[in-house]
């Protein structure tokens, strides 16, 4: 038998399988041993609130998000923001359940500090470990890479620099002569497309990719037809993903494969559920809390100038839809932004005293509470425009739109990112492309890290007038 024919023990396939497994669980389990731990470090045993703090942590750090092709400072950083994340949940959950004794600050004090050591080392064994049980197991991998572009070369690198994929890149094909692709430097050329088949045949080759533009379609099938003859498994690399995809992902109607190119991260029911459960939770509890500050407020707006306390205005909502957004009234003279909007400057007369002060507190959005209570806003999201600015920006910043592809929100990474205030072009760039990330890299945890930094931003915020 043709040595090409005989497959290693673990593919590939395996080996991703693996490495995505072990990305996926290894922050929720050791965080969640790290609770166990600390509940018998204060003796609390297998008590109710233990077991739902373990669900919330659980839920609040699976899937895990850090990657082995992160750097270790990478790592570090995400093991941080897990921590302060968990921290803020437990947080929460011990103000619902009445607190926790003051004699116990100091022993979680020392597990708090001891939970990112214990994640930061957790990776670093893991991808220790990881390469050698590869090895062990014999499940190198060869693969080709046919077309010198930049996906081509993405990919290649890729097998090049991550010893988790367990794969051995031996180079690739294409129709060019080597002085007409700079981009492939000392890196092997093996051939031709034409030469691909035979190759193929009379060496062992796992895996081909085929990174080809899509208008590339008959030289793909004649490769395709070609290697009939061989039982290397072929991948297409879709040239879709080095344009500006958000939630992309593959997908199946009624058999038929489609690739989602933007979507919003709510897609998914499981996903979905998580967002509405926080929103619900955390401003039903706000809500609560702050009922006597939001009659105080709204007290102070009467007495500080005629009018109504409550100021509602037009927004783009979820897909670009019409909602009525409440804010405490902070000015004289109440615009809708439909059509028209003349953003508030510094000194603007038409704000009012006590406005001012709601206005650098932030304490004019509490209302919104009752619009994320309604299902109209989010907790976490990107703060929802004038009409007449969405208008105006829609068509000088590109993909301004896909910010509405989820529900606005209160806060947003934007806002805790200093990119408050200022309508001009280069700020409102700044602003979309963090409303952009957050929809690419939603989790439940970063909602959190949000709202925490949101709290200790608010009050010293320069940019709110």
């Amino acid at each position: 038998m043709n040595s090409h024919v005989v497959r290693p023990a673990v593919g590939l396939r395996s080996a991703l399988s693996v490495v995505k497994f072990v990305e996926t669980v290894l922050d929720p389990v050791i965080i969640v041993l790290w609770l166990i731990g600390l509940a018998a470090a204060l003796r609390m045993g297998l008590e109710a609130r233990v077991v739902t703090s373990v669900v919330v942590v659980f839920a609040l750090t699976f899937p895990g998000n850090v990657r082995f092709s992160d750097t270790l400072l990478v790592v570090l950083r995400k093991c941080l923001v897990s921590s302060l994340a968990v921290l803020a949940g437990l947080s929460l959950l011990a103000l619902a359940s009445g607190g926790l004794d003051g004699s116990d600050t100091d022993t979680m004090l020392e597990w708090f500090i001891l939970l990112p050591a214990l994640l930061f080392a957790g990776h670093l064994l893991s991808r220790f470990l990881v390469p050698r049980l590869f090895a062990r197991a014999r499940s190198e991998t060869t693969v080709v890479v046919c077309g010198v572009n930049e996906i081509g070369s993405a990919l290649a690198a890729q097998f090049r620099v991550n010893p988790y994929y367990g794969v051995n890149f031996i180079g690739f094909f294409d129709d060019r002569t080597r002085d007409r692709m700079p981009t492939l430097g000392d890196q092997e050329l093996l051939g031709t497309f034409d030469d691909l088949g035979d190759y193929v045949r009379k060496n062992r080759v796992d895996r081909i990719y085929l990174a080809l533009p899509m208008a590339s379609q008959p030289r793909i099938v004649k490769m395709l037809e070609d290697l009939k003859d061989s039982t290397a498994s072929i991948y297409f690399v879709p040239d879709i993903f080095v344009t500006d995809v958000i939630n992309g992902r593959f997908e199946s109607v009624a058999g038929m494969p489609v690739v989602a190119v933007r979507d919003t991260p709510f897609a998914s029911v499981v996903n979905s559920a998580v967002k509405r459960l926080e929103d619900v939770a955390l401003s039903g509890l706000a809500l609560v809390v702050l009922c006597p500050v939001l009659a105080a407020i709204a007290i102070g707006v009467r007495w500080s100038s005629p009018g109504p306390a409550l100021f509602r205005q037009r927004r783009y909502g979820l897909d670009g839809r019409d909602i009525v957004v409440y804010k405490f009234r902070t000015m004289s003279v109440a615009e809708d932004g439909d059509r028209t909007f003349t953003a508030v400057t510094k000194g603007d007369a038409r704000v009012t005293p006590f406005g001012n002060f709601l206005r650098r507190t932030s304490l004019d959005e509490l209302p919104q509470v009752i619009n994320v209570l309604q299902g109209r806003m989010s907790l976490v999201g990107p703060r929802p425009h004038v009409k007449a600015q969405n208008e105006e920006f829609r068509k000088l910043i590109p993909g301004y739109m896909l910010r509405h592809k989820i529900k606005p929100g209160i806060t947003g990474l934007a806002q805790v990112r200093g990119f408050r205030g200022g309508d001009d072009l280069d700020a409102m760039t700044k602003r979309i492309s963090s409303d952009l990330e957050y929809l690419r890299k939603w989790t439940l945890g970063l909602d959190l890290i949000i709202l925490a930094r949101t709290v200790l931003l608010v009050l010293g915020d320069r940019k709110a007038y």
